[in-house]
């Protein structure tokens, strides 16, 4: 039995079911461990989550945590939300010491495959910590500064290396926890590039194309579709299976996809990166989307008129500074069916690249 643990608030409850939904699936047995950051969110999962979702109030870590909850006062919502990266799955170890392993994952993240590769290789490594790469391809290395390693996926068990990893991870947190680059900090994630020194033997850095699959990887990677044969013992079914390098895809990181208006025209998040093929992102927004329409629709016969986050633009600078990069390289998708649409065919791809260019350029101006 593997107990993964996630936080949201309702602006991510369309894809912390999703997630789950896919969890499920894929590991029939799964736990899943949900910090509710506000009382329609816990309300609505208790009521849908089912037996093997298990769903604790931020009130009830604050309670338990008075460094937490002062923290509220020196940084804003979202900063506030990183600062419990730490401390969430730290509190549920020391809660529930029946629970061997706790793995973490972005609420944004959506399951393809059975995760047993994960857990295979963390027993045979016998690490306590396990943590992914970015694997940004050669022109996107600049974003190391916001950290190696990424906080998606990170497993624990519940020994004394990962208790240490998770009580010094709370306390940089607690000090500083901002969403900006400040002296080789950055939020949450910068702080993981040094646990390698901190644990030593005790973290092993999974090196699975097929995990953390993510925007700012996929370009670095060879993607192809095999249909392989059914087999009795599959946990997850059969069908068009995404293979990373050959390895079979796991999990997925959609990052940054936002709807901007309605439920139609989205952004996909990845102008900084290079924006995916139409094929590609055919087979994982396609089927991301299905999962979120669907959660959509069982939160809303529960509670009528509920749908996607609605998030208010921001015409400043930033915005219109990227416009033309956004409409050239289509980073923003029209949603037709179940399919998203760049408009410009063959070209996003490109976009990382480029951005990367025109920054070299601009700091050889200076």
């Amino acid at each position: 039995m593997n107990h993964y643990c996630t936080y949201f608030d309702r602006g991510f409850l369309l894809q912390g079911l999703a997630l789950w939904r896919s969890m499920a699936r894929h590991d029939p047995d799964a736990v899943l461990w949900v910090l509710a950051l506000d009382e329609f969110t816990a309300d609505v999962l208790r009521e849908t989550g089912g037996t093997w979702m298990h769903v604790v109030t931020l009130a009830e870590v604050e309670a338990g945590d008075a460094e937490l909850a002062a923290a509220k006062r020196n940084r804003t919502r979202v900063e506030y939300y990183f600062t419990l990266s730490p401390c969430w799955p730290r509190w549920l170890l020391a809660r529930h010491p029946e629970i061997a392993r706790v793995t973490y994952v972005d609420a944004d993240m959506f399951f393809f495959a059975d995760p047993e590769p994960i857990f295979a290789a963390m027993d045979a490594a016998s690490a306590s910590v396990l943590a992914t790469e970015h694997r940004f391809p050669p022109w996107l290395r600049h974003y190391e500064r916001h950290g190696k390693l990424n906080v998606g996926i990170l497993s624990f068990r519940n020994d004394a290396p990962a208790r240490r990893c998770l009580d010094d991870w709370r306390e940089r947190c607690l000090s500083w926890c901002h969403d900006r680059l400040e002296d080789g900090k950055y939020a949450d994630q910068k702080y993981l590039d040094g646990w390698p020194a901190l644990l030593g033997a005790a973290l092993f850095v999974l090196d699975h194309p097929g995990v953390n699959f993510a925007p700012w990887n996929w370009a670095a990677h060879r993607c192809e579709w095999l249909r392989p044969q059914p087999a009795p013992s599959t946990r997850s079914g059969a069908g068009r299976a995404l293979r990373i390098d050959g390895e079979r895809l796991v999990v997925f990181h959609f990052a940054r996809f936002r709807p901007i208006c309605g439920d139609w025209w989205w952004q996909s998040g990845q102008l900084d990166y290079g924006v995916m093929p139409a094929d590609l992102r055919r087979e994982l927004y396609g089927a991301y989307w299905r999962a979120l329409v669907a959660a959509r629709t069982e939160v809303a016969a529960r509670r009528p008129g509920f749908d996607f986050a609605s998030r208010a633009m921001r015409f400043d600078r930033g915005f219109w500074r990227a416009l033309p990069l956004r409409v050239v390289f289509g980073s923003d998708w029209l949603r037709i069916g179940g399919t998203f649409v760049s408009g410009r065919p063959g070209l996003g791809r490109w976009s990382g690249r480029v951005l990367a260019a025109l920054r070299r350029m601009g700091k050889g101006a200076t």
